[in-house]
């Protein structure tokens, strides 16, 4: 009896594909599933009003004395920090899902900001940055004048 196989030339190809982009992932410090890091850490949310820009970042179970926050060249915001893991004394793991260790983000923002009065608010483990725009970032009103 003659048993036939079929080729498939581009299995090698995704196998090499998948590897590469596993490589990537963990290179850029992205994974998936399994209970590691994913995408990057602390998610940000970051929106503005005539005044002022504001950051949210996700940061439960953070010691503020691990927290730090930057503010430089007027419109880049850094925050990095560490997020210890807690200690089990009586037990075992059976999932540690959650992101642990030391982490920095740097945002570019979209106005120049007055650093002196940048505020910062830590409340139910949400970061809540307040950066007021500088007085020449601060949209105008032109009055028209007619004759």
């Amino acid at each position: 009896m003659r048993t036939t196989t079929r080729w498939q030339p581009f299995n090698e190809l995704w196998s090499d594909m998948r590897r590469i982009q596993d490589e990537m992932n963990r290179v850029f410090g992205r994974s998936q599933g399994n209970g590691e890091r994913s995408g990057v850490h602390p998610p940000l949310d970051l929106w503005q009003d005539d005044a002022n820009l504001y950051v949210e970042a996700e940061l439960p179970g953070m010691d503020l004395n691990d927290l730090e926050i930057y503010v430089t060249g007027g419109n880049q915001l850094s925050i990095k920090g560490e997020r210890k893991p807690p200690l089990v004394e009586r037990g075992h793991w059976h999932r540690q899902e959650r992101g642990y260790g030391a982490f920095g983000r740097t945002v570019e923002l979209p106005h120049d900001v007055d650093d002196d009065k940048v505020e910062a608010e830590f409340r139910n483990g949400v970061l809540t940055i307040t950066l007021p725009k500088r007085a020449e970032t601060k949209p105008r009103k032109i009055a028209v004048k007619s004759d």
